[in-house]
Formats: structure tokens, sequence, C-alpha cells
């Protein structure tokens, strides 16, 4: 079972775990922000809650809610941003969904499972129309995207569109 929230104080110790995995293999980590130089955990989580209100996020991002996926014990899977809009960077390579899955948890179906909560969330939030991207080389996103009903627009510059429509 897993299940996609945004993360809290109390997850410190399995997020971090998660980040430096990440960062030790030199992984993306897309759907998962954080500076690279004195990152502060307490002040990531308060950020991120600014975020989703619009509050001191760079002029060319837009409001979004960062997500953690986590398995039954609480450890930390993977990381997920639902943008709440899009703007024209967005519309072209980044979506309303970024996702990725922590290098040592792969190949078990958990972003397809991240993918398909974050579609419920986002039509909660009156968002039933959502763009997903993947770069065109991306094989494992391709089939997360298209298990989760996504439609083909077109390929832009190597990145692949795709729109997932969530019907009532």
């Amino acid at each position: 079972m897993l299940e996609l929230r945004r993360p809290n104080e109390a997850d410190r110790d399995t997020v971090l775990d998660m980040m430096a995995e990440f960062e030790e293999l030199e992984s993306a980590h897309d759907g998962g922000f954080w500076p690279s130089e004195s990152f502060c955990y307490e002040e990531w989580i308060a950020a991120n809650l600014d975020a989703e209100m619009g509050i001191g996020i760079p002029q060319h991002w837009v409001p979004s809610i960062q997500f953690v996926a986590f398995d039954e014990h609480g450890k930390a899977l993977g990381f997920l941003s639902l943008r709440l809009r899009l703007n024209d960077h967005l519309l072209a390579h980044g979506g309303n969904i970024g996702y990725s899955v922590r290098p040592s948890q792969r190949g078990q179906g958990y972003a397809k499972s991240m993918l398909k909560q974050a579609i419920e969330i986002a039509a909660s939030k009156n968002i039933t129309r959502l763009l997903v991207t993947c770069h065109k080389d991306n094989a494992a996103s391709r089939s997360v995207i298209l298990a989760n009903g996504g439609q083909l627009e077109d390929v832009r510059d190597g990145t692949e569109r795709y729109w997932i429509e969530k019907r009532s």
C-alpha cells in the first residue's frame, strides 16, 4: 500500500534518507526540489506550504503541492509535484505533474500508483485535464503515463506530451 501525501516534520529522517540516495547516485529527482547548498528540512517543509499558495516562488514557477510517497512502514519511496496551473514552459516541457521514485525502489509499480493518486487529488481541486510529460527516451515513464490513461498529443524538442482526463 502506497500513501501519497504532503511530507511533515515526523517524516524528516526517511525523507532525508531518500534525498541522500538521489544525491549519491546523481539521479534525477523530478517532482522533488530542494536546494543542494545549506539545506534545512524544516525550511523546506515551510517553503513547500508557501509554494502551494504561490508565496515566495520564483517568477517563472507556478503554485504547486509537494508530495512524498510512503510505503506501509513509513519509508519514503518517491517525490511528486502537482502543479496547480500551467505556464508556457510547463505547457511545453513540464506539465502538471512531475514525479520520481527513489532509485532503489524503481520497477515495483510505485510511479503508476503515485500518478493514479495524483490524478484523484488534482480532480478534487477541480483540475480534470492534466498534462504529463516525459523524455522520448524514458520508456518507464511513458508506460506509467499510458497506464494512467495518457493520450499522446505531440513531441516537442524530445519531450512527449500526454493529456490525462479525469472523468467523473
